[in-house]
């Protein structure tokens, strides 16, 4: 049934849109359709409810729903309503239709396992858990006889690091002798769930001509489910019959194919391949700085990347404040002038990133933790308005001038935009003091950086009110200032900050606003330190394109910058956000960014893991003391430009800029006087991002590990006919690598690109 109404899809299609038609840009969407790709319907637990205006325009209900063999749909009012059982497969399609028009969403289902905690503490009044399960915010056990605690959860096979916290104290979990390093210099319980078994072997492998799209399954991997943008392709009687394109994709100037499998452990894999004319691309000359799966994002904080204009600069005269922490006199015209000089080009960027560009106030903030600094809003995230550009980085002209040449030179432009908290000095917060949320805390505490606790409501300083968003009016408000700045500039996209701070219904709203009043695609992405499940649930086609992912970037940072921690380490993480985001995911990969310390600063050995990286970039200069730092820093960017997601660099880190926490990692941006180190680090930077935008596989491939140890990391990556191997080396003695009776031999702290071509 469902492969007849697939095709009884495609036919409606075709008559809709006749042959001589123009070429469009992806399936044309009114409010009764889907805009975009639908994102993948993941399911964290055995129910999950869907707001149906994450993929349809109109809030309505929709005419009806079906799903797949072992899935249970059904409509509720707004909302689609989504069950499974311990037999339903974990791939599943989910099947809506309106007003004639059926779309088809891939679901997933969830691989979460139910698993006991249990400690024994007789004298103890309370005992909680915090780690990685929880988002490190403590979790209540309940108390049986005997003085035993009990926690039941919910947990995906992985590892989880935790501790038990007992009347208040920190400590390991008497009962479990597993352990783990935390990356700073100390010790976490370790929670296994499930078998530790190597990463699946199964996999697809795909080809294409112009009419089919042909997979064959490998080592145990399941036939694929294939879809054509939002329709479910009928499944080929033969595996040598392969997958018909459709042909109304040939009136379409891109549209995709995708599909899922899981593999022979029952892990689930996905591709992507984009398609001009209904042509599979081979070629990334045929990609444009609008397919965003090519996209290499470069963040700058404005005013530390370049003074273009020294007319506005308005450093506060403040004695209090430390030149640091004070304004520097980089602005919009700044980057104007490196775009004319080509440094982008030259970089190989294609997406800007700035930093929040709204005005922030005329003096200095004492920051609530001790030591009570004195700093500017140098950074932009203290906001007085929503719209109105900061004097000390330009104008409304200056901007438009940015833009347009960023634009002309096939370039990206995506703001920071805050939208947690304002300004105490912001309209908003003058005239409705009563938009805020809670500060006072029933229990006397002050509500600031409370991150975990009080997520949703917690205040970033005394200064800065976090907004109520269970108000519409605050709701309605942030979002109407966010679409402006999108549209008076003609922005490319957000960078959000603070995501998991806000509601989900805040990104919903403005997601929906977005789609329906923007005439071109936007690519937002977001900002949350949690867990890969916490960070997940904000990205799908309500919310976000993808966010940071910080987890695998932590786990990479101690695996390079420590010689003592193995490749193995950043194998089971890297799989791990596959599992979770997928492998052709718009996820952010960061080279670091300006709430770290900055790698290099790790791996050279001028900061140590286990000390305060805040008091420390105060206190001396933060440098690299040992030459190595600059080969690893190597390693870390070209692992993030051959691995699956978004590579962002941060400004200064394609030359090895050293900086301690923050503000010590945003120093001035140096163009001038580099170092040999920092010149052939810049000049690998170049390569690796030219090599990532020229290579389908590094773009759109799968990923297969191919071998791991301690100092020694092989992967491949494979797109079509295309096929990527990286080899990495992170000791400090040469190493030799046999694969497939080839032999590679490796320098220390060096790494191989090996491309080939399928016949």
């Amino acid at each position: 049934m469902v492969n007849r109404f697939a095709s009884l899809g495609l036919l409606c299609l075709m008559i809709i849109m006749s042959p001589k038609a123009g070429k469009v840009h992806g399936q044309p969407a009114s409010k009764e359709s889907i805009k975009g790709l639908a994102s993948v319907i993941r399911m964290p637990s055995d129910e999950v409810i869907v707001p149906i205006s994450d993929y349809y325009l109109l809030a309505s209900t929709l005419d009806s729903i079906s799903a797949s063999a072992g899935y249970e749909a059904s409509l509720k009012g707004p909302n689609i309503h989504l069950r499974t059982d311990a037999k339903t497969p974990p791939i599943g399609v989910l099947t809506c239709w309106k007003k004639g028009k059926r779309h088809d969403i891939p679901i997933l289902k969830s691989h979460k396992q139910r698993v006991q905690l249990q400690v024994i503490f007789p004298k103890a009044q309370k005992v909680e858990v915090a780690g990685e399960m929880t988002n490190w915010a403590p979790q209540s056990l309940n108390q049986e006889q005997g003085g035993t605690w009990i926690l039941d959860l919910q947990l995906a096979p992985g590892k989880y690091q935790y501790q038990i916290i007992v009347d208040g104290q920190w400590q390991l979990d008497p009962e479990n002798v597993l352990t783990a390093p935390n990356g700073i210099g100390g010790t976490n319980s370790l929670l296994q769930v499930g078998e530790e078994k190597a990463p699946a072997k199964g996999f697809v492998e795909l080809s294409c001509t112009k009419e089919r799209l042909f997979a064959k399954s490998m080592r145990g991997a399941s036939e694929p489910v294939v879809f054509w943008e939002n329709m479910l392709l009928p499944a080929p009687t033969k595996p040598s019959e392969g997958f018909e394109i459709p042909a109304w994709s040939r009136l379409m100037a891109r549209s995709h194919l995708r599909g899922w499998w899981s593999d022979e452990l029952g892990g689930v894999h996905d591709f992507l391949i984009p398609l001009s004319e209904g042509e599979p691309i081979q070629s990334p000359e045929l990609l444009t700085r609008q397919d965003p799966h090519a996209n290499v994002l470069y963040f700058m904080l404005v005013d530390r990347f370049l003074n273009g204009n020294a007319s506005n600069d308005d450093p506060l005269t403040d004695p209090e404040v430390h030149p640091k922490a004070n304004y520097h006199g980089g602005d919009i015209r700044g980057i104007t002038q490196k775009l004319k000089d080509g440094y982008f080009q030259q970089l190989g960027i294609n997406t800007i990133w700035l930093s929040p560009i709204t005005q922030n106030p005329l003096h200095a903030e004492v920051e609530y933790p001790a030591p009570h600094r004195k700093y500017s809003g140098y950074h932009g995230y203290w906001p007085i308005s929503g719209t109105r550009i900061d004097h000390r980085f330009g104008t409304d002209a200056e901007m438009d001038e940015m833009v347009q040449l960023a634009h002309a030179q096939n370039i990206n432009v995506i703001l920071d935009y805050v939208s947690n908290h304002v300004h105490e000095e912001h309209p908003i917060y003058r005239a409705h003091p009563e938009w805020s949320a809670i500060l006072d805390l029933p229990d006397g505490r002050k509500n600031i950086r409370i991150w975990d606790e009080h997520r949703l409501t917690t205040w970033f300083d005394l200064f800065l009110p976090d907004l109520d968003y269970s108000r519409p009016e605050v709701v309605e408000t942030m979002a109407d200032s966010a679409l402006y700045m999108l549209q008076r500039f003609d922005l490319d996209g957000f960078r959000h900050d603070a995501t998991k701070h806000i509601p989900e219904h805040f990104w919903r709203r403005l997601t929906l606003k977005i789609k329906t009043e923007v005439g071109k695609p936007i690519f937002q992405i977001g900002e949350t330190f949690g867990t890969r499940e916490l960070i997940q649930s904000y990205v799908g086609s309500g919310m976000m394109d993808g966010q940071f992912d910080f987890n695998l970037y932590f786990d990479l940072r101690q695996v390079l910058a420590q010689e003592n921690s193995s490749f193995k380490k950043l194998d089971e993480s890297i799989h791990s956000s596959l599992a979770y985001h997928g492998t052709v995911s718009l996820m952010g990969n960061i080279t670091g960014n300006h709430d770290i310390p900055r790698f290099i600063s790790y791996a050279g050995k001028g900061l140590k893991f286990d000390e305060d990286e805040k008091e420390a970039g105060w206190n001396r200069q933060i440098e690299v003391e040992d030459p190595n730092g600059y080969q690893r820093l190597k390693l870390l960017t070209a692992f993030l430009m051959t691995t699956p997601g978004i590579p962002v660099v941060y400004y200064g880190d394609e030359i090895g800029m050293a900086g301690a926490g923050d503000p010590d990692n945003r120093r001035p941006m140096r163009f001038e006087g580099l170092t040999p180190q920092e010149l052939d680090v810049r000049k690998t930077t170049q390569d690796l991002v030219k090599l990532r935008r020229n290579s389908m596989s590094l773009m759109y491939g799968d990923f297969q590990t191919v071998h791991v140890s301690d100092h020694l990391y092989a992967y491949r990556r494979s797109y079509l006919q295309e096929s990527t191997l990286v080899i990495f080396n992170k000791s400090a003695q040469s190493e030799t690598l046999k694969l497939g009776g080839k032999s590679y031999r490796l320098n220390p702290y060096t790494f191989k690109i090996i491309q080939s071509k399928r016949p």
